[in-house]
């Protein structure tokens, strides 16, 4: 090899810089003006949303009134926050008697910290603080917000009401339908005839009827099926109907899951002289379940909003406390602000579970973007 060959004499071609913008500025030239087409249409759908949202931004902050306690206090042009600031205690606990409010702001100070320390990676001890939660927490929420225990007030169910009842069929609903769904997704798959048969009859029949007809079923035709002296608290009926719901939907969203692990895992736990049920909770489950997180927040979703479908059977959760709130004639005319209220705070938690999800699956992996 002679010298000519082993060096190169040419010079190498000037190259672009690199890019080295970053923050705000450097993501929107890459997303929205990175090009002459791109920079005009960017340009346009700003310039229509600054017009379609500025009367909304107008009226529900700059022109409104967020001060007061009376109808007299809403002097502006933009929405009268006024009236949610006056009836909020109403709102946050719908009937629930006011020397007794303690025990529902303890139970909401207990379902945070435990949510907090389940979602915070770093917090040790999950395993007991999860078994608490599942366990423990529903005896003390029920002892102290149901009373006569330990020298408790007695507060019947039909004082529940606004965020706190809703907050308590949305948390027994998405606790008691995931693992009904998970047995009811692994006896749809099983070989036992009998326990398939029953598990298909179980989905088939929830999914093919309304809410609203199980909430009829469970309020008005159930007790007509029970002895006279047998009484089901009416909450008490709403709760297994919503979970017995939802729990044929989660089934079938689990039962996707589990049909998109391929056969060799199985075969794998069998090499291993482990049993089914063995294979199923260590091998089959976790990654069937990791699959599917869209699909199960997107069911806890759906459940969340449906909580104000207990309207229609007598129970007064947040959207119906706001309703009733409008009907008292010191407030007639702010339907606006409730409704717009009411969303928003439905909006609040729905949103808080979708970051969520989307931060379990960063956090395991389970995204197959390229």
């Amino acid at each position: 090899m002679n010298d000519q060959s082993a060096y190169r004499t040419d010079m190498i071609a000037a190259r672009q810089a690199p890019d080295q913008r970053r923050g705000v500025v450097g993501w929107l030239r890459a997303n929205l003006f990175n090009g002459p087409v791109n920079s005009v249409v960017s340009v346009v759908v700003i310039g229509f949303l600054a017009w379609c949202l500025w009367p909304f931004l107008k009226w529900t902050l700059f022109d409104a009134d967020f001060l007061g306690s009376t109808r007299a206090d809403c002097t502006g042009d933009g929405a009268c926050w006024v009236f949610i600031s006056a009836r909020f205690e109403s709102i946050v606990y719908g009937f629930y008697p006011e020397a007794a409010r303690w025990r529902v702001d303890i139970v909401f100070a207990m379902m945070a910290i435990l949510v907090a320390w389940l979602a915070i990676p770093r917090l040790p001890y999950k395993r007991w603080v999860g078994l608490f939660a599942l366990v423990g927490f529903p005896v003390v929420a029920w002892i102290l917000l149901s009373g006569g225990y330990f020298g408790l007030e007695s507060v019947p169910t039909r004082a529940w009401g606004g965020l706190m009842l809703t907050l308590v069929i949305a948390t027994v609903g998405i606790v008691g339908s995931l693992p009904l769904g998970v047995l009811l997704a692994l006896g749809r798959r099983s070989k036992m005839p009998f326990v398939k048969a029953v598990s298909v009859i179980f989905i088939e029949f929830w999914r093919g009827v309304p809410l609203i007809t199980v909430l009829f079923m469970a309020s008005v035709m159930l007790p007509l099926f029970v002895p006279g002296n047998v009484e089901f608290d009416k909450l008490l009926r709403a709760l297994i109907g919503i979970m017995f719901f939802w729990s044929a939907y989660m089934a079938e969203v689990i039962r996707g899951g589990l049909q998109a692990i391929g056969r060799g895992q199985n075969e794998a736990g069998q090499a291993l002289g482990l049993g089914y049920w063995q294979r199923t909770g260590l091998i089959i489950l976790p990654q069937a379940l990791k699959l599917v997180i869209p699909g199960i927040v997107n069911t806890f979703i759906a459940l969340f909003k449906d909580t104000s479908l207990v309207l229609i059977i007598g129970l007064f959760d947040l959207l119906a406390i706001i309703r009733a709130g409008l009907t008292d004639a010191n407030w007639l005319g702010f339907s606006t602000e409730g409704y717009v209220f009411a969303a928003l705070m439905f909006w609040v938690f729905c949103f808080a579970m979708s970051r969520y999800s989307q931060y379990i699956e960063r956090r395991l992996n389970t995204s197959y973007r390229t």
